[in-house]
């Protein structure tokens, strides 16, 4: 009988070493291995009953797996993933599985599996959110790759899981990329729910509430239909004092915000599938400009507008904000959604999208009580095409877009930026517009180029052109 460990695990930075204490601590063995011998030993010592063994080699870790090898890696994604597959691929056997935990791009997924099934090997490109957090007590994980691989991987993946109303947060996503593919889109949409949340305290800001008000206001919603995990950390944050100063940490924290390219890969491959993420692209343009500090604060002093200042009544402005964050992550999950919809038809995958929201209620950073709504719509007997017109959405939209409105409004009179937020109620007003300006622009494209056009007094395909008059001088 096979007495090898159940997987193993290489990679021991903070989301490695917690996953490695995740699986240990629901009753699997595991084996772990880092170039750095250090954190293999702190990673083993940790478990003083002895269900994480620490390898001081590749060789050694593969060695001590139950056949087939289950192998886990969590390293950066880009070459240290082919650089460890390399490692690897001569101490493996027929129908092993490697599993890449990381944040890579789902085309290098796909070409990496194609690579792994010439030596008879199974590749599953699985998405992993939850942070520190989640890695040690329960994330979402999103697998994709061979179908033949979830028999193996559910028992661990599943009890190491988040669990959301009793269920775990973890399905086999689909075949290929579909996995990274899934947990780079809940980035993009995690960019988009974070921007959301920062223009609304900026605007909680500019009409003078204290951190103090603002971490009442948020943890008040935090009970309601704003219910998330964002939403809770944001009243936590806004609690805390600088130690130094005594002043609330954020005024201490430079305004100048990471990241590490899921957001950007999203944007590229939505255009690719001509798909509007507009709220995505908003939040990603917002961390770039907020990356430009220098310039910012130079044109400060030279470019014209408002203070930045809002006098609003305090209870009738935190309604208000309340209706403007709620309606824009509808459409900003409603742009997401929609993409993984349009490429999962456009591959293939038939990605299960309500499993996909269920998952995401536990575990994820973007876990919210909306996403039950989202799960709703999809199992309905008549799943909207677009989340927009799921009748709980209508409805919401309907209820909160005065406010919506009207806090935009506010927020341009003012001079308080609001990227993610316009672009949401722009998409919306878009979405709902029966006929829009985009005739005259294509009148354009035909008097500059010849693009030709369609009537609205003839049938759709018929190719129309004008001739119009040659330009002056």
């Amino acid at each position: 009988m096979n007495k090898g460990r159940d997987i193993g695990l290489i990679g021991l930075g903070v989301m490695g070493r917690n996953l490695a204490l995740n699986i240990d601590s629901r009753g699997f063995s595991v084996s772990v291995w880092d170039q750095s011998p250090e954190a293999v030993t702190r990673s083993a010592a940790s478990q003083p009953e002895g269900r994480i063994t620490g390898c001081d080699s590749i060789q050694a870790l593969v060695a001590s797996l139950a056949r087939p090898r289950k192998i886990w890696l969590m390293v950066n994604a880009g070459a240290p993933v082919d650089e460890v597959i390399s490692q690897l691929l001569p101490l493996l056997d027929a129908d092993d599985i490697v599993i890449d935990g990381g944040n890579s791009l789902f085309k290098d997924t796909e070409r990496r599996a194609a690579h792994l099934a010439t030596h008879g090997l199974r590749f599953v490109g699985a998405g992993v959110s939850g942070g520190e957090e989640g890695a040690r007590k329960g994330p979402a994980i999103m697998p994709g790759g061979p179908a033949s691989t979830w028999a193996d991987l559910r028992p661990i993946f599943e009890a190491i899981a988040a669990q959301a109303e009793g269920q775990p947060c973890v399905v086999h996503i689909g075949p290929g990329g579909a996995g990274h593919y899934v947990k780079m889109v809940h980035n993009g949409i995690e960019y988009a729910d974070m921007q959301l949340i920062g223009e609304t305290y900026a605007l909680m800001s500019a009409a003078g509430m204290d951190t103090d008000v603002m971490a009442r206001t948020f943890a008040h919603w935090n009970t309601g239909d704003l219910r998330s995990y964002l939403i809770d950390i944001t009243a936590r944050i806004l609690t805390q004092r600088d130690p130094d100063t005594g002043a609330p940490i954020v005024d201490v924290i430079q305004d100048r915000a990471g990241q590490k390219g899921t957001g950007q890969w999203t944007l590229v491959n939505a255009a690719e599938s001509a798909v509007v993420v507009s709220a995505m692209g908003a939040a990603v343009d917002a961390r770039v400009l907020s990356s430009m500090k220098a310039a910012r604060m130079a044109a400060s002093s030279q470019l014209a507008g408002p203070t930045g200042r809002i006098d609003a009544p305090a209870d009738r402005w935190v309604d208000q904000l309340h209706d403007a964050l709620y309606a824009s992550k509808i459409v900003s999950y409603a742009q997401g959604f929609d993409l993984l919809r349009t490429t999962s038809e456009r591959r293939g995958w038939e990605l299960d999208l309500g499993a996909i929201a269920s998952i995401w209620r536990g575990g994820c950073i973007i876990r919210a009580q909306f996403l039950n709504r989202i799960t709703e719509a999809y199992a309905s007997d008549n799943p909207p095409a677009n989340l927009l017109l799921a009748p709980g959405f209508v409805q919401a939209l309907a209820r909160t877009q005065s406010a919506w409105r009207e806090a935009i409004a506010t927020a341009v009179r003012a001079g308080v930026a609001v990227p993610a937020m316009s672009a949401a109620l722009a998409y919306y007003d878009a979405y709902r517009t029966a006929r829009g300006p985009a005739n005259l622009l294509q009148a354009q494209r035909d008097f500059f180029g010849a693009h030709t056009y369609e009537r609205v007094d003839r049938p759709a395909g018929q190719a129309f052109h004008t001739a119009w008059p040659e330009v002056q001088g």
